[in-house]
């Protein structure tokens, strides 16, 4: 069974969709990257409701939630805060939590305020140092043609990167390291669910060089804090490259690490019956355990 609501968070409301069959078995949430995309990419992951109730939701300022104008609420703490809020509204007393790229620097930081009834954590293509990943960026763009490096690198020193030169640089960049085969027509539709303000605010105009609030970002250090079960994941190709990752995975305690082999960035896209199964799977341990 489906529904779909809304729940008032600080500063307005979000919206949220739930599946559920009845399985009695723990539910997990969705926390979608960004900032400000939404989890209409991530719409296949509803299969994993035939296991286990499974909740989606954009989150404030984006996809379908409301967007208010006011650019104090574009922080990382205020998002911990809407987790929780959105927890305590769905009764979500236990819940395994799966955040993708953006949504495991936010997934990260909520487990760090020790909340209740975390029964695991996925880090799916994990954003856990924002130093970390910038680094990463710049060593995927050298495996790139010269050509494509000189343009983002002259686009951004310019202030030029929403020209079209430095859009088609990107795509280049993204067919390597975020999706490997031709995006779904479905992914192509609502372009309108994304808020570039909030993406600018909290990350910057482009992706190689992080300018936003999250600049200082790195949690590296506390991941030991983490005690419940964690699963690490990231394609082959990744801009969450597998070095990084399962340097993050060896900083957790007990947490297991996972590599999609034919992936890059979006392996729920790429590969995504091992994605539901890998996932699942682990899920399941958890629980059984």
């Amino acid at each position: 069974m489906r529904t779909e609501g809304y729940i008032d968070v600080t500063g307005g409301k979000v919206w949220y969709e739930k599946y559920d069959h009845g399985t009695g078995n723990t539910p997990v949430i969705i926390l979608h990257g960004g900032p400000g995309s939404s989890c209409f990419s991530l719409q296949g992951l509803k299969q994993l409701a035939a296991d286990r109730p499974v909740i989606l939701y954009d989150q404030l300022g984006c996809g379908r939630s409301e967007r208010p104008q006011d650019d104090s609420l574009w922080q990382l703490d205020r998002f911990v805060e809407e987790l929780g809020q959105i927890r305590a509204a769905l009764n979500l007393d236990e819940v395994h939590i799966l955040g993708h790229s953006w949504g495991t620097t936010l997934a990260a930081a909520y487990c760090l305020t020790k909340p209740s009834g975390v029964k695991s954590v996925i880090f799916s293509s994990p954003c856990l140092s924002a130093p970390l990943w910038e680094q990463d960026q710049k060593r995927n763009l050298k495996k790139l043609p010269v050509e494509v490096q000189d343009t983002i690198k002259r686009c951004e020193e310019d202030g030029a990167t929403d020209s079209e030169e430095f859009q088609a640089a990107i795509e280049v960049f993204s067919k390597e390291f975020v999706c490997r085969i031709p995006k779904p027509e479905h992914l192509k539709a609502h372009p309108e669910y994304r808020n570039s303000e909030i993406y600018n605010i909290m990350w910057g105009p482009s992706e190689f060089t992080v300018l936003g609030n999250l600049k200082e970002f790195d949690c590296t250090s506390q991941l030991k804090e983490i005690i419940c079960p964690a699963l690490y994941t990231c394609g082959r190709y990744d801009e969450a490259t597998p070095e990084t990752t399962e340097h993050y995975s060896r900083s957790t305690p007990g947490s297991k690490f996972h590599v999609f082999e034919n992936s890059a960035h979006m392996p729920y896209i790429e590969e995504p019956e091992e994605f539901l199964r890998v996932v699942g799977e682990f899920m399941h341990w958890v629980d059984s355990n």
